[in-house]
């Protein structure tokens, strides 16, 4: 069992950067696959970025691919969301998940835990 607690939203002009934390604890982060997914009002929620177990790679929606980053640090058992370019239509709930899967792919179903979410607005 794994707990996730997201952190890092706000309010940001067009343009600008912001970064998503989420901590994981219960277990180490090491032994999880993690991802971000995102949710617009109206909208299903979609994916964002995701990262394996060990971290070998990185994978992204094409629609945030170059303009975010994310990344793990197991030795504090935090994932982040490295956000640049920010865009009025990356408005949404950002919540983080984990699997003990190496790596669950972009499907919401395929991950057990989800944060709660954290609020990212970006105006124009």
């Amino acid at each position: 069992q794994v707990q996730l607690v997201e952190s890092g939203g706000g309010l940001v002009q067009a343009g600008g950067s912001l970064r998503l934390s989420c901590v994981a604890s219960g277990r180490t982060s090491s032994n999880y696959a993690m991802g971000w997914f995102r949710q617009a009002p109206g909208k299903e929620r979609e994916f964002v970025a995701a990262i394996p177990r060990t971290g070998s790679n990185t994978y992204y929606a094409d629609s945030v691919k170059g303009r975010f980053t994310i990344s793990k640090d197991n030795t504090k058992n935090t994932v982040y969301l490295q956000m640049n370019s920010l865009k009025p239509e990356d408005t949404a709930v950002y919540y983080c998940a984990a699997d003990r899967s190496f790596y669950p792919g972009d499907s919401t179903y395929a991950y057990s835990y989800w944060g709660q979410g954290t609020q990212v607005t970006v105006s124009s």
